[in-house]
């Protein structure tokens, strides 16, 4: 796994990493063999994507063959926008804590109070023009509580709402959360990774941020823990790093029970 990155001033949350394709270049990237890493959302066959974020996107890592993936392509790749990769943010935190569950900290036990969030990553490869699902990839996920606060940085204690998941033999890795709080100068957001081969030295790796409708933050903002800290002061339209992504990165949230849940569902091209 990776070194720590350690904290670093806030104003570095909003650099932006990457950029955007032309659609001629998107063309030129899908039309052929052995061209630049991308990552793209993939609809099952017959049908819409499991959320709004239909998307592609150049990547900075290794361009390896990744391991692990399943021999059935279980969808047609369809037409993609680009995503650029997103910044890490000074808050991350090579814990390579595996758990389903993030939402308590490691140190005290205590779970981290708000509304509940099932996460659900899909995760696939491109294969001969079809994604396969990508069996054995890690998913790692990091965000703020309800009130802002991230923890183990910034001389915050504890460890929580940080961990990491591996995609099963259907490239599905689901982590429970909470729907995150928000902190100023940002919108609300998620950060995750994915990692290809996260046992070995060199391999693929994609940084990026997950957004959620503002419509929808309001919502559970007007409940708490989060009504104590006010209305967020920053939406999406507002925020730089939601402007990188063009929205591509937005959940599509839906009421589960008494919390939300999600799916975000990728393509990694690696060769």
């Amino acid at each position: 796994m990776h070194a720590s990155i350690q904290p670093i001033e806030i104003d570095d949350d909003d650099r932006p990493i990457g950029r955007f394709l032309s659609r001629r270049e998107i063309l030129v990237l899908f039309g052929a063999a052995g061209t630049a890493t991308a990552l793209a959302a993939c609809a099952p066959s017959g049908g819409s994507p499991a959320t709004s974020a239909s998307a592609s996107a150049t990547a900075t890592g290794s361009a390896t063959a990744a391991p692990g993936a399943s021999a059935t392509a279980v969808a047609a790749v369809p037409s993609c926008v680009v995503v650029p990769e997103l910044t890490e943010g000074p808050y991350y935190v090579d814990t390579d804590l595996e758990r389903s569950d993030i939402r308590p900290d490691t140190t005290t036990g205590e779970v981290a109070a708000g509304t509940p969030l099932a996460l659900n990553f899909a995760v696939s490869i491109l294969d001969g023009g079809a994604c396969v699902p990508l069996a054995g990839a890690v998913v790692d996920v990091w965000h703020c509580d309800a009130l802002g606060v991230y923890s183990g940085v910034s001389g915050n204690s504890g460890n929580f709402l940080r961990g990491v998941q591996r995609t099963d033999a259907n490239g599905a890795a689901t982590i429970t959360t909470l729907y995150p709080g928000w902190y100023s100068g940002r919108a609300v957001h998620i950060h995750f990774k994915v990692r290809t081969e996260p046992d070995a030295e060199a391999g693929y790796e994609l940084t990026s941020q997950l957004f959620f409708d503002d419509d929808v933050s309001r919502e559970v903002y007007a409940a708490e823990p989060y009504a104590s800290k006010g209305p967020q002061d920053v939406p999406n339209e507002r925020d730089g790093i939601f402007g990188q992504s063009d929205g591509t990165t937005l959940l599509d949230a839906k009421p589960s029970g008494d919390g939300y849940a999600a799916t975000f569902s990728i393509a990694l091209q690696t060769t």
